[in-house]
């Protein structure tokens, strides 16, 4: 039988894809700005300022939705 995942867990994986993505675009962004790609490397940290704001609010939000599993 499958194991059920509970949404806490599901929420915990995407964040986690989320924080593997922005690690990777930050490498991204660093060989772009050695090969003199100023504009984009200011656009994707950008992006990459966002994801790290909302994951701040994601972690938070996981940890009231596991304390009220538990």
């Amino acid at each position: 039988m499958a194991m059920e995942y509970s949404l806490s867990d599901l929420l915990e994986r995407m964040y986690e894809n989320q924080l593997a993505l922005e690690g990777a675009l930050m490498e991204l962004v660093i060989h772009a700005e050695d090969q003199g790609s100023r504009d984009v490397g200011e656009n994707v940290r950008g992006a990459l300022y966002v994801l790290g704001e909302n994951a701040g609010h994601i972690k938070q939000g996981l940890a009231k939705l596991r304390s009220r599993n538990l």
